[in-house]
């Protein structure tokens, strides 16, 4: 079998190996999304296809869409050479239960895959945003994608040259994205919902805040007119949602490729491209999922909630988002990635068997509990359950803490800086009761080192100021130097020094600095 739309007609063969097929005409939906189309993805990434793809799937099953997704990527775009053009925009999306059994569909919603680097790809993104239909933009480009500005303060280079040079021709990330909105404002000026899906407090504020600074630089340097500046304010023109995304979507794993091919799939392979970005042909994730957008679409929406979304209000989304990504399973999962990667495991779910490991993942979650806002909606103690005893147990999820280690400064700013500001400004909670925390952040200076707990020098995962945190590390040899670097809120959300906190970390990193084997015992002595 081949993943590619003329192979698809033999349905019964693929429905015999156990695969799911879209039950909608794909030439039709491509035609119909060609014409008017209505949801533009930015970034062609896993968690794309696995979650907002599908969704579109269940929609156009069921006869409750018409139209398809077009997919942008703007970053690797080797992702559209390999993972999508050659297999007809399909993909085979891989649910991996935690009793074992997977479940296999072939996802056909991508109308089109486009590559933002190339003018042919520019042309199709300004008809797309031109369009009265196009009602919402997903983005999916990870935390550091809406950063304009460097830790130092100052303006990215990039993000410089298109504040002066204006939306003609742009070269950073969001500098595109604002240029297509004033695109769409000289064509009509139709409202739009720009929808980030990605992991970061507060994300629609963040996507306003970088939109809103390229129209605010264009008006000042006369590049486009004020009418701009006031479509990109105004609510009814332009939203921006705040979204809570909650799915573990790890990169593509060579044993579900296995899989797929004993299926008689061919093409079946992960491809690492030159960017050093894991895409494949298929998706691989688990079978939990939340995704909470608060109801803000200017030009209309699909009807998302008929396939699981749960639409509401800010408020609620905002006290999701802190439930997950403050509390109950980010912090968890980067304190158990750092400690992971300390002590050599390849699995978070083997991870997740050492008890050492475990008593501080309850641990991370016991502190952070008593500062969570209930959103009613989802139990915070249930949503916490399900983390430790299902979800990173769960061993047929390919996930490492390599992956989760990944741009971890831009990580703990929010995964425990808020946590902490909470501690700090409660009369009724004592900041000095904390262990777990303050552990998992002398763990992260531990790490930056790069040995792990057997002496063993390691490769510490990407970031975007690795190079600027290893001088910092290796400046940072007394207590002086060590409290310079915790006072700095950027890093830790938080001043350290300030709230009483750095005395702690610097006592628990200073403890892991010694022979093979104290990591582990800093661990069972402070736990």
């Amino acid at each position: 079998m081949k993943l590619c739309d003329k192979d698809l007609q033999n349905a019964e063969k693929w429905e015999s190996e156990g695969f799911v097929l879209p039950n909608y005409d794909r030439n039709l939906m491509r035609e119909r999304t060609r014409k008017e189309p209505a949801w533009l993805h930015l970034g062609a990434g896993n968690i794309f296809r696995s979650l907002a793809a599908a969704l579109q799937q269940k929609l156009l099953n069921t006869g409750l869409q018409s139209v398809g997704i077009v997919v942008a990527e703007g970053y690797d775009f080797e992702i559209i050479d390999t993972a999508f053009k050659p297999y007809d925009d399909l993909s085979v999306s891989v649910v991996l239960k935690a009793d074992g059994n997977i479940e296999k569909t072939v996802i056909a919603s991508v109308a089109e895959s486009i590559k933002m680097n190339d003018d042919d790809g520019r042309l199709l993104l300004e008809n797309i945003f031109a369009a009265e239909s196009l009602q919402l933009v997903t983005l999916t480009i990870t935390e550091k994608g809406y950063g304009l500005m460097r830790v130092d303060g100052s303006i990215h280079p990039d993000a410089a040259k298109d504040f002066r040079a204006g939306p003609s021709s742009p070269e950073s990330y969001m500098g595109k994205l604002a240029s297509l909105c004033y695109h769409r404002y000289k064509n009509g000026a139709a409202p739009l919902a720009l929808v980030s899906m990605d992991n970061c407090s507060h994300n629609g504020t963040r996507l306003f805040e970088a939109i809103h600074r390229f129209a605010l630089e264009w008006v000042d340097n006369n590049l486009v007119d004020r009418g701009f500046l006031n479509y990109v304010e105004d609510r009814r023109c332009l939203s921006f949602p705040w979204t809570m995304v909650d799915k573990i979507t790890p990169e593509p794993d060579d044993n579900v490729a296995m899989t797929l091919r004993e299926s008689g799939l061919e093409g079946m392979k992960s491809i690492t491209t030159a960017m050093g970005t894991r895409t494949a042909a298929f998706v691989n994730a688990e079978e939990t999922e939340y995704f909470v957008i608060e109801d803000a679409f200017p030009n209309g929406r699909p009807p998302l909630e008929k396939a699981g979304v749960i639409i509401t209000d800010r408020e609620t989304v905002d006290k999701v988002e802190k439930m997950k990504v403050c509390t109950c399973l980010n912090p968890l999962h980067t304190g158990l990635a750092l400690f992971g990667c300390l002590l050599s495991y390849d699995r978070i779910s083997e991870a997740m068997k050492d008890e050492l490991l475990l008593k501080l993942v309850r641990k991370i979650a016991e502190e952070g509990l008593p500062v969570v806002a209930n959103p009613v909606i989802i139990s915070p103690h249930e949503f916490v359950d399900t983390v430790i005893n299902v979800r990173l147990p769960n061993p047929y999820i390919p996930d490492t803490p390599q992956r989760i280690a990944a741009d971890t400064s831009l990580k703990i700013p929010i995964r425990f800086g808020e946590t902490l500001k909470a501690y700090a400004n409660s009369e009724a909670l004592d900041i000095g009761t904390l262990k777990a925390i303050p552990l998992v952040l002398a763990g992260w200076l531990h790490y930056l080192c790069g040995v792990d707990d057997n002496g063993d020098i390691f490769e510490l995962s990407p970031d975007p100021i690795l190079d600027e945190l290893s001088i910092k590390m290796l400046l940072s040899v007394d207590v002086k130097g060590l409290n310079s670097l915790l006072s700095q809120s950027t890093l830790f959300g938080v001043n350290l020094v300030e709230i009483g906190l750095s005395k702690r970390v610097i006592e628990y990193y200073k403890m892991m600095r010694g022979e093979p084997g104290t990591v582990r015992k800093v661990l069972k002595d402070i736990l």
